[in-house]
């Protein structure tokens, strides 16, 4: 909670394309979409990885990881996981 007593809020959608062996995240930061961001699987999400021009691939529908509160949650299961269990993305999510 800020100071002013206001939520901050964050919150990043992970999605694992297992064929070109990359990640992709889309966030938001106090309500604000963050955008959309694309790394190697086996690097770290930093915020200036976001772009708000970015889009996720369609292909990706059935490739959806999970929520995350955070970019170090986000990056924690990057580093812990070396298989993943997909599933569809979520309609607010299209």
């Amino acid at each position: 909670m800020g100071t002013t007593g206001i939520i901050f809020s964050m919150g990043f959608a992970l999605w694992i394309d297992s064929d070109a062996d990359l990640a992709w995240a889309q966030g938001t930061h106090e309500y604000r979409p963050m955008g959309t961001a694309v790394i190697s699987r086996t690097d770290q999400f930093r915020h200036r990885d976001f772009h708000q021009t970015w889009r996720r691939p369609g292909h990706l529908e059935n490739s959806f990881v999970g929520f995350f509160g955070s970019l170090e949650d986000l990056n924690a299961c990057l580093r812990a996981q070396s298989e993943w269990k997909l599933h569809w993305t979520p309609g607010h999510l299209r």
